[in-house]
C-alpha cells in the first residue's frame, strides 16, 4: 500500500465484487494486495479478475504450472516483484516444486524444465520484450513441441495481461503479501490454499 494509492475498503464494494473478494479470502485466508489496491476501481478490478479467470483457468493444451511460468518469467522481465513472489508461490503449488519458481525467474535457460516449456518461455519473452519482431517463423518451433494455435494464443494472452498487470503493480507500488513468500515451500499440510491472482 503506498499513501497516493491506499487500499480500498472492501465493505464499500459493490455486493458481487465484495462476495468474490470474500470467497478469496476464505479460501486462501487473506486478501492479495493486488485486490485490495485495484479495488479502489471497481469496474476495472472486476473485469480483470474476469479475463484473468478466463485465462488462468480455461482447461486447454497449458497446464496451470505452465500458465505461471510464463507469469513468473515475464514478470521478472518486466521487474514486478509482486508477480514473480505470489505467482512464484502458485507455481511452487502447481508444480510441488520448492525450487522451480526461482529458477524459472533467475535464468529460465537453466531451470528443470521441459524442452516444451523452455520453447514455451522463450516465445512469451519475445511477446513480452520484442513483441514487434513475433511472426510466422517464430510458430513451428513451437507446433514442433505440441502447442496449436489456441495454445499459442494463450501464451501471448497471458503475456499480455500480466504485462498490463505488472505495469499498474510498479505505478502503484503495490508489495506481495507476506504471505505470499513461504507457500508451496512448507509441506502442504502447514501451507494454507491460495486463491490466483
Amino acid at each position: 500500500m503506498t499513501d497516493r494509492y491506499p487500499f480500498a475498503e472492501i465493505g464499500g464494494l459493490p455486493t458481487d465484487l465484495r462476495e468474490r473478494i470474500l470467497r478469496m479470502q476464505e479460501k486462501s485466508g487473506f486478501i492479495p494486495n493486488v485486490i485490495r489496491t485495484l479495488a479502489r476501481r471497481p469496474s476495472e478490478l472486476l473485469a480483470f479478475l474476469d479475463y484473468h479467470d478466463a485465462l488462468m483457468l480455461r482447461e486447454g493444451g497449458l497446464t496451470r504450472g505452465e500458465k505461471e511460468m510464463i507469469v513468473v518469467a515475464t514478470s521478472n522481465a518486466n521487474g514486478c516483484i509482486y508477480c514473480v513472489v505470489a505467482h512464484g508461490a502458485l507455481l511452487r503449488i502447481y508444480e510441488k516444486n520448492s525450487l522451480l519458481a526461482d529458477q524459472v525467474a533467475v535464468n529460465y535457460r537453466r531451470a528443470n524444465i521441459t524442452k516444451r516449456q523452455r520453447r514455451m518461455i522463450d516465445f512469451a519473452m519475445k511477446v513480452c520484450l520484442t513483441p514487434a519482431e513475433v511472426g510466422d517463423d517464430d510458430f513451428p518451433s513451437l507446433y514442433e513441441v505440441g502447442f496449436d494455435d489456441e495454445d499459442i494464443w494463450d501464451i501471448g494472452a497471458i503475456v499480455g495481461l500480466f504485462g498490463m498487470s505488472n505495469r499498474m503493480v510498479n505505478v502503484t507500488g503495490m508489495r506481495a503479501n507476506e504471505e505470499y513468500f513461504m507457500l508451496g515451500r512448507l509441506p502442504r499440510a502447514e501451507a494454507p490454499a491460495v486463491e490466483s491472482v
